[in-house]
């Protein structure tokens, strides 16, 4: 897992543990699911960016294939 440093004012410092101690977690915890919903749709849109790219790198040239067809190895 990498490190990041962060800077705040110390009041908010404490009262976030403050907070993080009477919720039973830890300020690194909230940190972690803040971080995580906050990249959640920066993520998603780059794979739906992907997914609409897929046509045009995986052609066909109007071939249609079975089920079974795709799924041999």
């Amino acid at each position: 897992m990498r490190k990041i440093t962060l800077s705040a004012a110390g009041r908010m410092i404490d009262a976030a543990r403050q907070r993080a101690v009477a919720e039973k977690t830890t300020v690194n915890a909230e940190f972690r699911k803040w971080l995580t919903a906050y990249a959640r749709p920066y993520q998603a849109a780059r794979a739906m960016d992907t997914v609409r790219k897929l046509p045009a790198k995986w052609a066909t040239g109007g071939v249609e294939f079975t089920r079974d067809e795709l799924n041999e190895r």
